[in-house]
């Protein structure tokens, strides 16, 4: 997947990466978590990969084991990180959008 994406930019930075990427949510509940974690670390991995000094990423993620490291990974490589939950979740769900802004670079 990251072959096709570098040759679809060309290989060149960007300004934003967005993922609304979500494991398939059914079978095993305790399984959840650590499929939803992955996919946001693929997304961090691509960023830090293609992301422009400044730019932006945008993440789909789920509040559960991991989350708390993760932001704070996150927050080590962005100027500004900010939680957003869409209205359109359910009150129960755990889906949240992390808005990390101002790529300081690898």
């Amino acid at each position: 997947m990251f072959a096709q994406i570098l040759a679809a930019i060309d290989e060149q930075s960007v300004d934003l990466v967005i993922s609304d990427m979500a494991p398939n949510m059914r079978g095993v509940r305790s399984a959840y978590q650590p499929r939803a974690m992955y996919l946001c670390e693929r997304a961090l991995d691509l960023a830090i990969r293609v992301l422009h000094q400044g730019g932006d990423l945008l993440i789909k993620i789920f509040q559960g084991e991991g989350f708390d490291a993760y932001r704070k990974q996150v927050r080590e490589l962005f100027d500004k990180v900010q939680m957003r939950t869409p209205s359109s979740s359910r009150d129960r769900s755990r889906e949240q959008y992390l808005l990390a802004r101002g790529f300081r670079g690898a």
